[in-house]
């Protein structure tokens, strides 16, 4: 392989012309023949033992050449790329130039990636609301734990009342027949969830393990099955069992039972601690949103379409991964919403376009400002990924390059040289609900003139249709006046 020239394309692309020499090529096609010659059938030989000379002046003397160059180009291709050191980011256009006794030419077309102009990338101003945790956010989250360590106990000398678990059987009738999917047998419910129809769990509540009864409901208007909707129905029931969770005490035993702590006091420390640092992190998400907006506002640079086109597609793939966390398949996500492939590309294409400057912009802010990532900074963010995905370093590194944890180091050091040299604004609790309240004000305010100019032009049209149709009468009189004079 030998790079005969490297020149412009067009904008952000490059196009290499390459050689690969006779004797490679030679090997190729001779390695092509081997492989496809099994497969060959000639008249007067049997199959797969025609001589190659023989089948090139059947076939033609190219017939190898496809499955020869097909091996060959790549190669060349990826080897004069290494020589090249040219930043690629879309995948080559081959075009094969000539093949004669001297080997072959052909030149790859690629995009490379751009450069951009940076401005004003220090002293951007964002906003963050101050971290607050009040006791009540505690003791929510306390509450949490004990809801999730409660005991199950079964009730057996009481009514069932809201908040208890019940297991019934239920068959429902509307106008004295059975009605589809109205049939249940061990239906799991939690009194007072608002899971089933409107007053259906009320009339359940007041009854014993054992009771068969009726509940008399009302379908809601806008029910899904139009057939019952706004229709009144019966439902013949029985309780099978009332359960109820009984939550743990709040007490030294209860932190020791959640948690690593000896007392409740430093068990909810913890948890103050734990909240303090979430709302942290996500105030920062918020910084960093603001900040990036801003940054690629100053960012100037025409970004090749095979860049974002990638970019799509691995925004796709990462919620194709969510959804199946989810049990659900991608296919089936787009039945059911409606949607083609197409579709979802195009809602992904903003998104992934604004990533893409992000990223280029930071690289711009890390070239200039010279930033550099130490041997140690590449070590611990294999170790981040490692820990986060629970992998061995090793496998890490056999997947992830080092010049990918590099680069995307680099990245995560400019985002910090930004935010570090960033005006960042501290909002308190009482500002923001003094803002929300005037953004309510405003948006009523608003409302307000809608309605009054909406209702003016529906006035000025009633008017103007009033006075159309007066001078339609007008004209109407007129006309049958002057045709009874002329009658007359």
């Amino acid at each position: 392989m030998k790079i005969i020239s490297i020149k412009d394309a067009e904008k952000n692309r490059k196009e290499l012309e390459i050689s690969i020499d006779k004797a490679s090529f030679d090997e190729a096609v001779t390695a092509a023949f081997r492989k496809k010659a099994p497969t060959i059938a000639v008249p007067g030989f049997r199959k797969g033992k025609a001589p190659r000379n023989i089948v090139e002046k059947m076939y033609g003397k190219g017939y190898f050449y496809e499955d020869a160059l097909n091996n060959l180009v790549p190669k060349a291709y990826e080897e004069a790329l290494k020589e090249s050191e040219l930043d690629v980011v879309s995948y080559p256009e081959y075009d094969i130039k000539s093949i004669d006794e001297n080997g072959v030419v052909f030149t790859a077309k690629v995009y490379v990636k751009p450069e951009g102009t940076i401005k004003d990338y220090k002293g951007l101003e964002a906003e963050q609301t101050e971290v607050v945790v009040s006791d009540e956010q505690v003791n929510e989250e306390v509450e949490r734990a004990r809801k999730n360590n409660a005991r199950e106990v079964e009730i057996t000398d009481r009514a069932a009342k809201s908040g208890d678990k019940v297991n019934i059987d239920y068959d429902g009738y509307q106008d004295g027949k059975r009605f589809d999917g109205g049939k249940a047998e061990g239906q799991d419910l939690v009194l007072g969830s608002n899971t089933f129809i409107p007053g259906f769990e009320d009339q359940i509540a007041g009854h014993n393990v054992g009771d068969e009864f009726d509940v008399n409901v009302t379908f809601p208007k806008e029910y899904h099955e139009k057939t019952l909707a706004g229709k009144e129905a019966v439902f013949k029931c029985k309780l099978n069992a009332i359960k109820f969770d009984e939550l743990p005490e709040l007490d030294d035993e209860f932190a020791k039972d959640v948690s690593e702590f000896d007392t409740l006091e430093e068990y909810k420390n913890d948890v103050k601690a734990k909240l303090v640092k979430a709302e942290e992190d996500r105030q920062k998400s918020v910084v960093e949103g603001q900040l990036m907006t801003k940054l690629v506002d100053n960012f100037t640079c025409d970004v090749p379409e095979p860049m974002i086109d990638d970019e799509v597609e691995q925004s796709i793939k990462s919620y194709e991964n969510n959804l199946y966390y989810q049990g659900i398949d991608l296919n089936t996500f787009l039945k059911y919403t409606k949607q083609t492939m197409d579709d979802l590309k195009k809602n992904f294409r903003p998104q992934s376009e604004k990533n893409v400057r992000i990223r280029l912009a930071l690289e711009a802010v890390a070239a200039k400002e010279k930033i550099e990532v130490k041997p140690e900074d590449v070590e611990e963010e294999y170790k981040r990924i490692a820990d986060a995905y629970k992998m061995d370093v090793e496998k890490v590194k056999e997947l992830v390059t080092e010049k990918q944890i590099t680069a995307d180091v680099k990245v995560s050091k400019a985002m910090d040289f930004v935010r570090e040299n960033a005006k960042i604004k501290v909002v308190t609790l009482e500002e923001r609900k003094a803002e929300a309240e005037a953004k309510a004000k405003e948006a009523e305010k608003t409302a307000k003139t809608e309605k009054k100019t909406t209702a003016k032009k529906t006035t000025e049209k009633k008017t103007e249709t009033a006075e159309t149709e007066t001078k339609a009468k007008t004209t109407t009189k007129k006309t049958t006046t002057k045709k009874t004079e002329k009658s007359e």
